[in-house]
């Protein structure tokens, strides 16, 4: 499960990067131990790694205009570059990732890490482990899915009717080849009565001909007149066809909502408030994170100070410069632990910020879909107006071809009448009889050539079956892949949520285990369904709950709060809830480092048992320690002093 990305000692050159002036430090792989006093600049370095790996936490030396850190990485260079100026500093070149949130949240754990602050506040755990998921990619993915799916199954029920069509076209073929066989047999045995017929007739050539020519126009009227018919059916059955069609389309548009008018303006106006607003609070966050860069180097840099006249001037001085501090802002003395405070409280604006920010996204989120849904509607309605205009317009031409075509079989049947009434009156005692068979066998061949016709018709019905079947196996197979990527898909969120509190509930079981803290038996995450409010409605959401065990001195066990908690307990959910995200987005396979700050709260011992534990799992730990807690640590693992 470790990173392998790497499999070279890693250098990292900074210059002028919070309160370093200039360094350059190689690390191996394995766990690598930042010790030293505070205001040595440890931080700094942490920081610095985070700027070249992506990361904006990390800012410019105050007095310097220029800055960088530099990150060799077998053979490969990446950069990040600080510059001030007109009193902002921009950042630029090529840092190692592209999107540094998943390493924000769960590989560069700071002090101010989203992960172990949510903890400590008892804040939304499950939004946080969900964060970096593009859950609407994922519901747009599935959305698309299910329309090819819906389309998949419309095909097969197609194919399937056809299937069933198919019996009944092979018997309709097989009996209208018999039908097509007795009639040549009648047609044959009817033309050798005429043959003999004709052999006993005297009749003069003329008149038989003339004879001839009358029951040849005859029999080409009959057979366009039977054309008509049939060109009138099948106009009909399209009447029927566009009738249905078009009541479909009526019923479907009368189901769909009609937006009042104005609505769309007012969703894009709101839009537009919900979006400015969301921006404007962005930028204030950025704003708010500047300040509390600067002020953290700031204090830094007058730790250094401190750390300087201690070396010089001995304890004596710690009065003088442990207390007050001078403010870079107004001048003044002011005391170190009020602007500590106010640091604390800019940071929890901060995250107020940011949480009112992930508010806007959810509302933004449901707005767009109402637009999206409206949008929907609306181009259904156009689509469907334009079909019903289209069928208006075929509905107009169908009726006039078919009123055509009545007027021609009106007059084709008065053209025969008229054929039928000059035959007879060629007719004589002489001829009566072959007549007759002529007119016996004018028939037959017209039924031949009608059975003929519609055996044509089935024999190309059952071939376009038959090719359709073809697709049928194909079509049975991409229903099964998208019936299975859908199922991923529908799931995935689950997945996620359900591997984030499998991962957190082993990993705190076995560091509780090795840690050893007293009275504290269990601590685990639940996965439950509230109903909470989201923008202007109230929806079943899942929510992460955190659960505390503890045991008193008789054995008996109760459920505490995270508020209960020590620090040092507090501090340890928040790294191993930071693990399980690291876990669970494989965060490993991208970062190879892990950064770990401010652990003061925790004894040396469960210090270097927690670290050995977390270091099984990032190619780098990299840890900032006190000298007294490095020394708890295997005197094997690598040691920076000086940075």
């Amino acid at each position: 499960m470790k990173s392998k990305l790497l499999g070279k000692p890693t250098r990292l050159e900074v210059e002028n990067v919070g309160g370093i002036n200039e360094t350059a430090i190689e690390f191996s792989p394995g766990i690598t131990i930042l010790t030293g006093r505070n205001a040595t600049n440890r931080t700094s370095l942490l920081r610095s790694m985070m700027a070249v790996m992506g990361s904006d936490e990390a800012s410019l030396k105050a007095d310097a205009d220029e800055g960088h850190v530099e990150l060799t990485v077998d053979d490969e260079r990446y950069v990040r570059t600080f510059a001030r100026t007109n009193g902002s500093v921009a950042t630029s070149g090529e840092p190692f990732l592209d999107d540094p949130e998943l390493a924000d949240l769960f590989a560069f754990l700071l002090e101010s890490n989203d992960a172990r602050r949510t903890v400590a506040r008892s804040g939304d755990l499950r939004e946080l482990i969900m964060r970096p998921v593009d859950t609407e990619a994922i519901r747009a993915e599935i959305q698309q899915h299910e329309r090819e799916k819906s389309r998949i199954d419309d095909e097969l029920d197609e194919l399937d009717d056809l299937k069933g069509d198919l019996p009944k076209l092979e018997q309709k073929r097989s009996r209208l080849e018999a039908d097509i066989e007795a009639k040549r047999e009648e047609l044959a045995a009817k033309e050798d009565e005429i043959e003999t017929l004709d052999a006993d007739v005297d009749e003069t050539r003329e008149e038989k001909q003339e004879l001839e020519s009358r029951l040849d126009e005859l029999r080409e009227k009959r057979s366009s007149l039977e054309q008509v018919r049939s060109d009138i059916d099948l106009q009909q059955e399209s009447l029927e066809s566009l009738t249905v069609e078009r009541r479909e389309l009526e019923a479907e548009r009368g189901d769909l909502p009609d937006a009042p008018m104005g609505e769309h303006d007012e969703l894009d106006d709101e839009i537009t408030r919900l979006r400015e607003r969301k921006e404007r609070l962005e930028r204030e966050m950025s704003d708010l994170q500047d300040v509390i860069q600067f002020n953290e180097a700031q204090l830094e840099e007058s730790d250094a100070v401190t750390a300087h006249l201690d070396d010089d001037s001995g304890p004596v001085t710690d009065a003088l410069v442990d207390e007050t501090v001078v403010c870079w802002t107004c001048g003044s003395d002011v005391n170190r632990d009020q602007i500590t405070d106010t640091l604390e409280q800019l940071r929890e604006i901060r995250q107020e910020k940011l949480e009112t920010i992930r508010s806007l996204e959810s509302e933004l989120d449901q707005l767009k879909d109402e637009r999206r849904t409206y949008r929907e509607h609306q181009q259904r309605r156009e689509t469907i107006d334009r079909k019903l205009d289209g069928i208006a317009s075929e509905i107009e031409d169908r009726e006039a071809e078919l009123d055509r075509l009545r007027s021609r079989r009106e007059a084709l049947s008065a053209e025969i009448e008229t054929l039928e009434s000059e035959i007879e009156t060629l007719e004589s005692d002489d001829f009566g009889d072959i007549l007759d068979l002529h007119k016996e066998a004018n028939q037959l061949e017209f039924e031949l050539g009608r059975l003929e016709s519609d055996l044509d018709d089935v024999i190309e019905r059952i071939d376009a079956v038959e090719e359709r079947l073809v697709e049928e196996e194909q079509l049975r197979s991409q229903r099964e892949e998208l019936t299975t990527e859908l199922t991923d898909l529908r799931t995935r969120i689950d997945q996620i949520e359900a591997n984030a509190v499998e991962e957190f509930n082993e990993h705190m079981a076995a560091v509780l285990d090795i840690l050893g803290y007293e009275n504290l038996d269990r601590i685990w995450i639940e996965r439950v369904e509230r109903t909470v409010r989201e923008g202007r409605q109230h929806v079943e959401k899942t929510l992460f709950e955190l659960h505390i065990v503890r045991s008193t001195d008789s054995g008996v066990t109760f459920e505490d709060t995270i508020d209960h908690l020590s620090e040092s307990e507090r501090e340890v959910t928040g790294l191993v809830f930071a693990l399980a995200g690291y876990l669970v987005h494989e965060v490993y396979e991208t970062v190879p480092f892990m950064l770990l700050d401010s652990l003061e709260a925790i004894d040396s011992a469960r210090i270097a048992a927690l670290i050995e534990y977390i270091g099984e799992y990032p190619e780098f730990l990299v840890a900032a320690l006190l000298p007294e807690d490095a020394q708890a640590l295997d005197s094997a693992y690598t040691r920076v002093t000086e940075i």
